[in-house]
């Protein structure tokens, strides 16, 4: 009799070691199929993490916001709204500390620091990394701050599909080429 519960608590250990990831896959799939894609213009660094491997570090353009509301601290929640400029790049149309009523796509970043003097409001957004093959990692670092360097503007951003606060950084774009494909064809 003891076995058997033993087996039955193994299964159901088991299960849930496949529905966990599982979910969160899935999750981040139906982000991808059915949000809004919006382009952020970047500024990335290629650091190493010891347990995830390479990535480029991604720093947004959008990271600050003039707001009169003073009562920010840091590592707070901000809801940051979103739109896009004339040139399809992601803008902030508005930043708050709850949720919003608007019709409009939103991601839940971290304050970083509020500058009275300037009234501006800076923050981190939750898509700062792209993780690469360690191969391609540092190419691809090199292609980025290459192409930034060039007289194009905005021939460099990420790619991030946004749904109701859930965020997905699908791709770094480089002259309208993936970066996997452009490293690739270096």
């Amino acid at each position: 009799m003891k076995t058997i519960h033993i087996f039955i608590l193994f299964i159901v250990v088991a299960i849930a070691q496949i529905f966990v990831p599982a979910q969160m896959i899935f999750n981040k799939e139906s982000v991808i199929n059915t949000g809004t894609a919006y382009r952020f213009k970047t500024q990335p660094v290629d650091p190493s993490d010891p347990y995830r491997g390479k990535y480029i570090n991604l720093n947004y353009e959008i990271s600050s916001f003039v707001t009169t509301d003073t009562l920010w601290e840091r590592k707070d929640k901000v809801y940051v709204y979103l739109d896009t400029d004339s040139l399809g790049f992601a803008k902030v149309n508005q930043v708050s500390k709850v949720p919003l009523n608007l019709n409009k796509d939103f991601i839940v970043g971290e304050v970083w620091w509020y500058n009275k003097n300037k009234q501006k409001l800076n923050f981190n957004l939750p898509f700062n990394r792209y993780y690469m093959e360690e191969t391609k990692a540092y190419n691809a670092e090199v292609a980025v701050r290459n192409n930034q360097r060039d007289s194009i503007k905005n021939n460099t951003y990420a790619l991030v599909y946004i749904k109701n606060g859930e965020a997905v950084l699908n791709d770094v774009i480089i002259n309208e080429m993936s970066i996997k494909d452009y490293v690739e064809k270096k």
